[in-house]
């Protein structure tokens, strides 16, 4: 596990998400990146019952972190335990529900280059596509300030300017030693960003 930086790439007017993703596994391709598989990043929303104002919990599962589960809430606090914390989610359904149509999810293509991994994931939530998501490790180093601008080189030769700052939970952590929750935050504020130009785009009833 290295440095991870997420980012949205947009679906241009006139073309599907199939077609971008693969424009997008080609450019990677051209560049010398090597497919090594497949990954899968998933949340689910459970909203509290009792609690006034109402709480929210994200439960997140990582393919790259197959034995963890990643428990974020509104305040951003992650907690990091094993996947028997799904089981206990379905003993608490007096406290905390799981919110309907809310199982959003980015899979697609993993890549291999030098000391990169690059993912290209397409983002569905409740089976429909929303959009695109980009994912590029840096191996070697835990700490991002000491990787910024190798990342935002690689970066930016995929997305372009998109990537001219660091994702904004990544930013305020710069100094720190990179975690797996780090990463998982910066899927979440995809996934609520996602979920709310959903909402937005529903036809009222």
């Amino acid at each position: 596990m290295g440095v991870s930086c997420v980012y949205s790439y947009p679906v241009v007017e006139g073309r599907s998400g199939v077609q971008v993703v693969d424009i997008l596994q080609k450019q990677v391709e051209l560049m010398g990146a090597m497919r090594v598989g497949n990954f899968l990043v998933d949340c689910e929303t459970y909203q509290s019952v009792m609690l006034n104002p109402s709480k929210t919990l994200h439960i997140l599962h990582n393919s790259e972190h197959p034995a963890s589960c990643f428990a974020i809430l509104d305040s951003g606090s992650t907690l990091i335990s094993d996947t028997l914390f799904n089981g206990l989610m379905s003993n608490l359904k007096n406290y905390y529900q799981a919110r309907k149509g809310a199982k959003i999810e980015s899979k697609g293509q993993r890549y291999q280059l030098a000391d990169f991994v690059i993912k290209i994931g397409s983002v569905s939530l409740a089976g429909s596509f929303k959009g695109i998501l980009v994912e590029v490790e840096y191996r070697p180093s835990l700490i991002p300030s000491e990787c910024w601008n190798l990342l935002k080189e690689l970066l930016q030769s995929i997305v372009g300017n998109i990537a001219e700052n660091p994702p904004p939970s990544l930013k305020v952590k710069m100094d720190e030693l990179y975690t797996p929750g780090t990463s998982m935050l910066q899927y979440l504020e995809h996934f609520i960003n996602y979920r709310k130009a959903a909402a937005i785009s529903q036809p009222p009833r």
